[in-house]
């Protein structure tokens, strides 16, 4: 049962004042649709908890998207593209799979790009570099 204003200590005011300004700044950043998704909570870690399973999905999903994304990097391939169009794929890729927690080191991504990804055109630019 909810507590009257006149019944709050100074320990509820300081937590309502914190969910209220949490709550500010996760609807502040959201649109019309996420809005009318999360507008009949009231508590800043209910709203998180709705947004975050909508955008991210259950453990579940997270690792099965997590399995899928890695195998594309393991064949990833230069698909008759410019070598930036490529690289920005790639990055794409790689930041796609930080996000959800498996992070490549530097050293392995540069090594596949230049062993496994460019065209054996690229062979002497390869071995300069």
């Amino acid at each position: 049962m909810p507590k009257a204003r006149a019944d709050y200590t100074t320990e509820d005011l300081r937590k309502w004042e914190k969910n209220a300004k949490a709550k500010k700044w996760l609807v502040c950043g959201l649109g019309p649709d996420e809005y009318s998704r999360i507008q009949g909570y009231i508590i800043a870690t209910q709203i998180w908890d709705i947004l975050q399973m909508a955008y991210e999905g259950s453990p579940q999903v997270k690792r099965s998207r997590g399995t899928l994304l890695y195998s594309q990097y393991e064949s990833f391939s230069m698909k008759g593209e410019t070598i930036q169009e490529m690289y920005t794929r790639f990055t794409t890729l790689t930041n796609k799979l930080k996000s959800l927690g498996r992070i490549i080191p530097e050293e392995e991504r540069v090594e596949k790009i230049l062993t496994r990804v460019l065209p054996i055109t690229w062979e002497c630019k390869i071995t300069v570099i």
